[in-house]
């Protein structure tokens, strides 16, 4: 059995706690303490959240796309194959050391995905971005900090409460989608994106394919 090795560590936006790159062989690991938050094997739900949201804009001219959350960039990379070369992905990573991370240690999984001329990438929040224009997205993909309940950064709670979809709704284009990832099931958050005015559908996945963990991904449309 080849061993974990520790590449690298961050500390979480609050200063609290401590992200951890580790490396085993080819496979790639992000933890949070005990928690892995990702791991470079499992992307199958990650890249179904770009495929489910992608689906729903193929018709818009010119989309306009914002990630929360860079990750290990199976949502980034699944969107670009998804869409032409007219799209625009902004995605926001609010731990600078992740990006470095991917332009460092985890370059060969990234797979150039971060040159493309199609991609920016802001380090900064992600409510940030979407607080700020009206109407500027065809498309705002969030997997942030878990999901809804949150383990990394209480700031994110922000984003799935009733005036962070709100705020998420009035940064869409008329027919936009907000899509959400979740570990795990959430009748709470579900409530609140129809209090927000979406029209939500509640997809269940698999973290590798049909296999893995069952995650769950928002769809939730903003009317034409």
């Amino acid at each position: 059995m080849i061993p974990w090795i520790q590449l690298d560590s961050a500390k979480t936006p609050d200063g609290q706690q401590e992200l951890r790159l580790k490396r085993r062989g080819s496979e790639f690991s992000i933890m949070l303490g005990t928690n892995e938050l990702m791991n470079s094997r499992l992307n199958g739900s990650e890249e179904a959240l770009a495929k489910l949201s992608c689906q729903r804009i193929v018709g818009h001219r010119q989309p306009k796309i914002l990630i929360g959350g860079l990750g290990m960039g199976f949502t980034l990379r699944a969107a670009l194959a998804e869409l032409g070369d007219n799209v625009e992905i902004v995605v926001a990573e609010l731990v600078p050391a992740v990006v470095a991370w991917a332009r460092g240690p985890m370059a060969e999984i990234f797979a150039g995905s971060l040159d493309d001329s199609r991609v920016t990438i802001r380090e900064t929040d992600v409510g940030q971005l979407i607080r700020s224009g009206a109407g500027a997205w065809d498309a705002i993909l969030l997997d942030v900090d878990n999901g809804p309940e949150g383990i990394v950064h209480k700031g994110n709670d922000a984003l799935y409460s009733v005036a962070g979809l709100s705020a998420a709704r009035t940064a869409l284009k008329p027919g936009g989608v907000l899509a959400v990832w979740s570990q795990g099931p959430d009748a709470g958050f579900t409530r609140r994106l129809k209090q927000a005015a979406f029209a939500v559908e509640e997809v269940n996945t698999r973290a590798n394919g049909k296999r893995g963990a069952r995650h769950v991904i928002w769809i939730a449309t903003k009317a034409s």
